[in-house]
């Protein structure tokens, strides 16, 4: 991992406190304006007000970014306090001492393990004081006012807990519960932050890296791969990408030639866990006359990270790019490697873990890891990357090595304009794993992935790749690089324009800005408009001229339908795009006819029917769309369309259903007989069946459905429940925080927001769901941004002082 990669370089060995590189401290290091600064003499350390609006939403206004961040806490506690605590829980590696060491943590995006592993995993973060030592760093650690607004965000927190106690706690989630008792601190938060970094490197590879141990001396390991032989989607899955699951978003920008106002306008849709460490709360944080941003935070998030200015409106989506590279090194004992200086043994940390007894009394268990400079070794043979007797394999990850988050969300929302949002973002130099698209007052429209990167250009890649790191980078594009020259020729690179070294700089990195619109649904960055792919970067970022999804086609046709049709995007018209919930693959399916000649060869004509008056659409009332569900869930890997993907062509290919292809019809036939099994009709309304409900709520219609695969822009994820009379499918993830943001004259702002599963967990709280039900009837909230706004909508308004 990072640091122990530093105490390997002798340039750092003489540098106190892991010092900037020879760069001067960053931008967002120097200290607070005056009136942002800290406490003032004679008055409490923290003060801020929160006016609540209607749905629970928070308008925190401070004098400081540290009260800013104190506000946020309270809020943050107060509608979520429940996983607030369990992500400080697991920051501090104590899930097995309050949880038990056999339950599992699930965050519903990339990270599956055992409270141990996830705790033994941390334990040896804090035992090597990572973060701590990331702090001390002035070009990898935060600046001033991100570090104001985690002190003040714990503060608030605790402010919150003292208040009410653990017995006033009435989500029943962790009502009572004596780990309420414990006092956040700032470094619990920030290691919070630095694993919520890791969600797409480390954080994958947590059970293979505390499961990691040298072969045995009788392991034969595995013969050498083929990439024939490999499951490509379970090698995508165990790399995070999983095909199945798809950890994803919406985001679509219209520049001013493209609007009827003439200005820019957004339509973001994260597709974010509904429950659980990653999902959102909303908030406005005001510092009087110099900062003013509004939309939605993560929790134990103090900045806004999705959301609007009075002049620049972003959104994210999850990115193709990885944050780290697997590296190979050539065995040289059970426990030692070959290096260009010669054989060197793995560093070995034994960690110990606090675990909950069967019997409720505490224990001691002792766990191990193991790492090279370069980072943990990993033992993942379904991964193509086995510990064995020939080789070992361990991780460099590119977001171990910075803890600039914080400081890059906070400081965008300053910009003034979509040019100045990315260089305030490349400034921090902290965007961990997501692309940014924005619209600005001025009708610029702004598409980028630039975020976190490691320096690995494609001629390094190919001049390092080992056998098998080449078949890792031909189905999943990760190149899999040559350990024993890590420190030379296969070491990261460094730009001169990048915030730190081993990363892309922003040159080496794809954008782009238009006055018409641009977009992303989570397929590479190559897209962004058809008018002017991007291309020419490193294949480590994302694939280019290669076949989108049916839901970046659906995104794109709902911006170039209109346009085709003589009219310009209104405020109206971009936010509705949301709720058509058209199906981009039924569309194409069903073109001459080719579902209903499909689906006639299985001979069901009752389903086939119900599918024929389907009216292409995945609503609470469509009929028939359940069928289209199963039976796109069951499609194979190829042989499904007559039309090959064409990259001259790319939103309108590949096509024309192969009905002549016999796994089609059984897929079909499988699909009806699915439903009939589970005694649903055929034409049974897609919201009879996909709802949202849980923790005892009342089941709520949902529209929307499948994203990738189906073509739902409105992207939901629902399973059927295990043992649920009612054949209910839940909901798991997807549209969340979406928000629609339309810059008017006269320096207004018209900003429509929807939070899906509400402002506060707490299923006693009102605003539980009231949001859920506006979503399901296709309403909006009327978000209050301007002072005005805030008075009409205001339901109360508290001064805390902490």
């Amino acid at each position: 991992m990072f640091l122990s990669r530093l105490t390997a370089l002798p340039v750092l060995a003489v540098v106190a406190s892991l010092a900037p590189l020879g760069a001067t401290a960053s931008p967002m290091a120097s200290a607070e304006p005056a009136a942002a600064s800290g406490a003032r003499a004679g008055h409490a350390p923290y003060e801020a007000t929160i006016r609540t609006t209607r749905h629970g939403i928070p308008h925190i206004t401070a004098d400081n970014f540290g009260s800013l961040g104190f506000g946020s806490g309270y809020a943050a506690a107060s509608a979520s306090v429940c996983t607030l605590a369990d992500t400080l829980i697991t920051a501090r590696g104590q899930r097995s001492k309050w949880f038990g060491p056999d339950g599992t943590y699930n965050d519903q995006v990339t990270l599956d393990a055992s409270n141990l592993q996830v705790d033994a995993f941390v334990a040896d973060l804090h035992q090597r004081h990572v973060v701590e030592k990331l702090l001390a760093d002035k070009v990898r650690g935060p600046g001033q006012q991100a570090r104001a607004m985690v002190r003040g965000y714990t503060a608030g927190v605790n402010k919150y807990l003292a208040k009410v106690g653990p017995s006033g706690v009435t989500d029943p989630a962790c009502h009572g519960k004596k780990y309420l008792e414990q006092r956040a601190r700032p470094i619990d938060l920030w290691y919070g932050v630095y694993l919520a970094n890791l969600l797409a490197s480390s954080g994958v590879f947590v059970k293979e890296i505390v499961d990691a141990d040298p072969p045995a001396p009788d392991d034969p390991g595995i013969p050498n791969p083929t990439a024939a032989a490999v499951d490509r989607d379970r090698l995508l899955a165990g790399l995070g990408k999983d095909p199945e699951s798809p950890f994803g978003s919406n985001a679509t920008a219209i520049g001013g030639d493209a609007t009827t106002t003439g200005k820019g306008m957004l339509l973001g849709n994260p597709h974010f866990p509904w429950r659980g460490r990653y999902h959102f709360t909303e908030q406005q944080l005001t510092i009087p006359g110099h900062y003013d941003v509004a939309g939605a935070s993560l929790i134990g998030s103090p900045v806004v990270n999705i959301g609007w200015n009075k002049n620049v409106a972003w959104s994210h989506t999850v990115s193709t790019a990885y944050r780290f590279t697997p590296y190979e090194y050539r065995s040289a004992g059970p426990t030692s490697y070959v290096t260009d200086a010669g054989p060197q043994d793995l560093m070995h940390d034994d960690v110990t873990v606090t675990v909950r007894k069967s019997d409720g009394t505490l224990g001691k268990v002792k766990e191990d890891v193991y790492r090279t400079p370069e980072g943990f070794v990993i033992d993942a043979p379904a991964l193509l990357m086995p510990w064995s007797a020939t080789s070992v394999w361990a991780i460099r990850d590119a977001n171990g090595e910075q803890l600039r988050t914080i400081d890059t969300f906070l400081d965008m929302g300053k910009a003034r304009n979509v040019r100045d949002l990315i260089r305030r973002q490349d400034a921090g130099g902290g965007m961990p794993w997501v692309n940014t698209t924005a619209a600005d007052r001025f009708g610029d429209a702004l598409y980028a992935d630039h975020s976190v990167v490691p320096n690995v250009p494609d001629a390094v890649a190919d001049a390092c790749m080992t056998p098998t790191g080449r078949i890792l980078d031909q189905l999943a594009g990760l190149p899999g690089l040559d350990g024993t020259r890590a420190d030379s020729d296969c070491a990261w690179g460094t730009d001169v324009d990048a915030e730190r070294p081993g990363i892309f700089g922003p040159k080496n990195l794809p954008m782009e800005v238009r006055r018409d619109w641009v977009m992303n649904a989570n397929d590479s960055y190559w897209l962004p408009n058809p008018a002017q792919p991007i291309e020419g970067y490193a294949g480590i970022i994302g694939c280019e001229r290669c076949e989108r999804t049916m839901r970046t086609r659906m995104v794109s046709h709902y911006v170039l339908d209109r346009l085709a049709a003589g009219k310009k995007e209104s405020p109206r018209s971009l936010r509705g795009h949301e709720h058509e919930n058209r199906v981009m693959a039924g569309e194409v399916m069903r073109a001459n006819g080719d579902l209903d000649t499909l689906c006639s060869a299985t001979g069901e004509t009752e389903a086939c029917q119900a599918l024929h008056d389907w009216d292409g659409h995945s609503n609470i009332d469509s009929r028939g769309y359940a069928i289209f569900e199963e039976f796109i869930a069951r499609l194979p890997a190829q042989g499904v369309w007559l039309t090959p993907f064409d990259a001259s062509d790319p939103l309108n290919t590949p096509r024309d259903l192969n009905v002549a292809n016999p796994q089609l019809v059984q897929a079909m036939s499988d699909a009806i007989a699915a439903l009939r099994d589970k005694g649903i009709a055929f034409d049974a309304t897609w919201g009879s069946l996909q709802v949202a409900g849980d923790r005892g709520a009342p089941a709520i219609p949902l529209g929307g459905g499948t994203g990738d695969a189906a073509g739902n822009a409105n992207a939901l994820a629902s399973r059927w429940a295990l043992q649920n009379k009612d054949h209910y499918r839940p909901i798991t993830y997807g549209s969340s925080h979406i928000q629609a943001v339309a810059f008017l004259s006269g320096g207004r702002v018209d900003a429509r927001t929807i939070l899906t599963y509400g402002q506060s967990e707490d299923p006693t709280n009102p605003w539980s769901s009231d949001q859920t039900r506006m979503f399901s009837r296709k309403q909006w909230v009327h978000f209050a941004f301007t002072p005005a706004e805030i008075r009409r909508d205001l339901l109360s308004r508290v001064t805390i002082r902490g």
